[in-house]
């Protein structure tokens, strides 16, 4: 297994857009609030989510050069997407922001570990 990333730019790709969301949830946008709420997630628990991200991103940026951080923190967002899924297949919350917004996250993920690791 490769324990490193064969190319930097996919995991920093993904680290940018997580730390974009991040941006645009410490004061939730419209669609933001509507996907959490959609969901169900108590607004006193949508913190955790942001440092759940920051984390995320520091991992995809630290594993650049340390090997297999960057493979360990990927995997970690593709499990947060795929719960985060499961919480608005459950929900019955499969609008336009599900689709756009945690699929289009989910597939991105999938798409930069596939790419970048094997």
């Amino acid at each position: 297994m490769i324990l490193l990333p064969s190319w930097w730019v996919p995991p920093a790709l993904l680290a940018a857009v997580l730390l974009l969301d991040v941006a645009l949830s410490i004061r939730p946008l419209g669609f933001i609030r509507m996907c959490l709420h959609g969901v169900r997630f108590p607004e006193e628990w949508w913190w955790i989510l942001l440092v759940v991200k920051v984390l995320a991103a520091g991992g995809l940026i630290a594993g650049i050069w340390v090997p297999g951080i960057a493979f360990a923190a990927n995997s970690g967002v593709i499990a947060y997407f795929l719960c985060a899924s499961a919480a608005h297949i459950r929900a019955k919350a499969t609008g336009a922001a599900f689709r756009v917004n945690c699929l289009g996250m989910l597939a991105l993920s999938c798409v930069t570990l596939v790419s970048s690791f094997l």
